[in-house]
Formats: C-alpha cells, sequence, structure tokens
C-alpha cells in the first residue's frame, strides 16, 4: 500500500508537509503506521499548480528518503495546491512512468487501494480507456488505467460521477471473472481549484485516510504527520471529501454516487 497527501489552500512551501513533520511523507516511505507494508521505497511523485493552468511534475523511482533532489525541490516550491506520492508497488514495475501523480491536462490524481486479482481483469480495464486517450498511458498500473477511464467517462465536469461510473466497472469485470479478492481505493483528484478525496471498499476495509481542515487550508493525508490525533479526522469509510474552492467542506457518499452512476 501507497502512502499520500494532498493539500489546498494558502500557499505553502512543499516540505512543510512532505518533509518537516515528525512522521512527515519522506518518513513515511521508510517507516508507515497504518500501511500493510511499513517501506514504500518503489519511487515518489509531486505534483503541483502554480502559476500556469496545468500542474508541475516530479517523478522519480528512488526512494524519497535518499534522493537530494527531493528536498532541495520542495525547500524551494510553493503552491496552493499540491500532492505528493510514495509508492509501494503490488506488482507493476518499478519504473518512473508507474509513480504517482499521473496528470491529463489541469487534471491531477493520485492513488492508494488494490485491484484484487487484478492480472485476471488488466486487459478489460484498459479497454475502458477512450481510443483518444489510450495514447497518453505510459505505465503499466491499474492507478493510471482508472485515471484515463474515468477521463473518458467524464472526470473533468464531474469527479465523483465518473469516477464512480468508473469503480462500478471495474468491480463488475471483477464479479464477473470470479475474483473474491476487494477492490479497496482511496484517491485524490483536482483541476488546480477544486480537491476530491474519495475512501472505499468493496469489502468495508478501506485504506486509511485522514484530513485535518483549518481556516486556510485543507489537507488529506494516508496518515497522520505528528502524533497529534486532536488535529485529525478520519475520512469516514465509503465517503468522498469535496473541497471546492470558495464553498465549505462537503462529505458525501461514495456508495450512493455508484449507485446513481449504475
Amino acid at each position: 500500500m501507497c502512502r499520500w497527501l494532498a493539500y489546498q489552500g494558502e500557499p505553502t512551501w512543499l516540505e512543510t508537509l512532505v518533509s518537516a513533520p515528525s512522521h512527515s511523507l519522506v518518513a513515511q516511505s521508510l517507516h508507515a503506521d497504518e500501511a500493510k507494508t511499513t517501506t514504500n521505497g518503489d519511487g515518489f511523485g509531486l505534483g503541483w499548480y502554480g502559476a500556469r493552468e496545468c500542474p508541475g511534475l516530479y517523478r522519480e523511482i528512488r526512494p524519497a528518503w535518499s534522493d537530494e533532489n527531493l528536498k532541495s525541490l520542495c525547500a524551494q516550491v510553493q503552491s496552493h495546491l499540491f500532492f505528493a506520492h510514495v509508492r509501494a508497488s503490488t506488482g507493476t514495475a518499478i519504473a518512473r512512468a508507474n509513480c504517482h501523480p499521473f496528470v491529463h491536462g489541469k487534471m491531477m490524481f493520485m492513488h492508494n487501494g488494490q485491484i484484487g486479482n487484478y492480472a485476471a481483469i488488466r486487459r478489460r480495464l484498459d479497454m475502458l480507456i477512450p481510443d483518444e486517450l489510450y495514447a497518453r498511458r505510459e505505465g503499466s498500473t491499474d492507478s493510471e488505467a482508472i485515471f484515463l477511464a474515468a477521463i473518458g467517462a467524464g472526470l473533468e465536469h464531474d469527479p465523483v460521477g465518473a469516477l464512480a461510473a468508473t469503480l462500478n466497472r471495474v468491480r463488475t469485470m471483477m464479479l464477473e471473472t470470479g475474483t473474491t479478492e476487494a477492490l479497496r481505493f482511496t484517491s485524490a483528484i483536482s483541476n488546480g481549484e477544486d480537491l476530491y478525496a474519495v475512501r472505499w471498499a468493496s469489502d468495508e476495509r478501506a485504506p486509511s485516510l485522514y484530513y485535518r481542515e483549518t481556516e486556510d487550508a485543507l489537507v488529506v493525508v494516508s496518515e497522520p504527520l505528528d502524533s497529534d490525533r486532536t488535529c485529525w479526522k478520519e475520512v469516514p469509510k465509503g465517503c468522498t471529501l469535496i473541497a471546492r474552492k470558495g464553498e465549505k467542506l462537503r462529505v458525501r457518499c461514495m456508495n450512493e454516487a455508484m449507485r446513481l452512476a449504475a
């Protein structure tokens, strides 16, 4: 299982979340507390929005704890909305193209979880990607396939509905192949202004996900960045956080969204 964080709010230096806290994402790459695997050393990635519409992206296959470029970049880049991800591979190659986040135009996406018996539906999942988007598939992960399939389902206009429709189709494929393993899923999605964070699983054992909301910022994390648990709230299982620019944070039931998208 991977670890990730997403930030939305007043511009801040990336290092304030990625590397400075006592249980920062860099620290979690070496020792995570709430993941199936404690070490997440199969690459990492940063994605951030700046003055331009499309996000910047830096991905590398080295472990986050050993990359001096990552530390330097986080100390110099400031952003109002950014993603960071450390990867633990679940079977696909350790390659830069398989590191998160993934970007299409102004949309950015990252994921942690599993598709049970992914090999059984891998080809069918790729077929959900529209022909005009398939050339954008650079890696071999289920995460990138879900992202591009969701883009084809309307992610840019209705992130929750498009993702719900895509997860419905993935779950149907799994059942049709007789897979008994679970589909477990947390993800973050952004268009540079709004932030969506999903926590869902077919077996109610969704990966961990927390958030901290202050007057001027929202932070969503796989696990808290420090030992003060009083300021962190657990994202309810089966729910999506919706943080649209200029609006109050909302929580939406993902099961209801999937029912409507079916």
